[in-house]
């Protein structure tokens, strides 16, 4: 059954030019007439893709091409600018881990707020809330408010969440960089046990070998255009001989 389908979707996006450009200097420019509009760039260019329940699916390509950008608009985060989204599900995406959290609210009533965010109830968040904060390594701080914590404390926490309520889709972006050497093994592990289930995983990664060995199918981004769509290994040979200029 198809569970995610992206038709003809492209995104521009304000630059960081324009981002900076505050209203007292855009008053300024217009009184002196000396205002342009500013720039903004085709992040996404007309994406077809279609994702079938339980497929795991990567997404390659170098740093800019578009890889999360994409894992945004399929999660909801982010409007395209043309074309359509269809999801099927829920979705659960680990995307910036925490990006979701209250920061002058406990660590628990966070994990209450994210899960319910997520599309899960209070009751059945309250009762994952003591495996959640095991796994995170978090038990001692349940009760401190979430700003009080480390960058890493925070990111262990979203994924924490994120991998305990299994979703029917997961969103992975380079998750497996979070925290130290054990927390990482800790990380694989868990998500491996969703290659394991009737889960749909879409992934973006740098580590092509996980790519071969995890993904059956792969997408090729380049400056946000799918280059290539279609066995994983094909889709990582073709991309380093393009890195090679082979």
């Amino acid at each position: 059954m198809e569970v995610i389908r992206l038709d003809r979707v492209s995104l521009w996006r304000r630059t960081q030019e324009e981002f900076s450009y505050d209203l007292k200097k855009t008053l300024l420019s217009i009184l002196e007439g000396k205002y342009r509009k500013p720039a903004k760039k085709l992040v996404l260019n007309e994406i077809d893709l279609v994702v079938e329940r339980g497929e795991k699916i990567g997404i390659i390509g170098a740093n800019g091409s578009g890889k999360s950008t994409i894992l945004k608009i399929i999660s909801g985060i982010l409007q395209p600018t043309s074309g359509t989204v269809r999801v099927r599900g829920q979705i659960a995406p680990l995307i910036e881990l925490g990006a979701g959290f209250d920061g002058e609210i406990s660590v628990i009533e966070n994990i209450i707020l994210y899960g319910v965010l997520l599309g899960f109830s209070r009751a059945e968040m309250r009762n994952r809330t003591q495996s959640i904060l095991e796994f995170a390594e978090l038990e001692d701080y349940a009760l401190v408010p979430v700003k009080a914590l480390s960058s890493g404390m925070v990111a262990r926490l979203g994924f924490a969440i994120a991998t305990d309520v299994q979703p029917d889709i997961l969103i992975l972006d380079e998750v497996l960089s979070v925290g130290d050497e054990s927390f990482k093994h800790k990380c694989k592990q868990r998500i491996e046990k969703f290659w394991d289930v009737d889960a749909t995983v879409i992934v973006v990664s740098h580590d092509l070998g996980f790519i071969k060995e995890s993904c059956k199918r792969s997408i090729w981004l380049d400056k946000g255009q799918v280059k290539f769509i279609g066995d994983s290994k094909v889709a990582v040979e073709h991309y380093l001989n393009f890195t090679m200029g082979i």
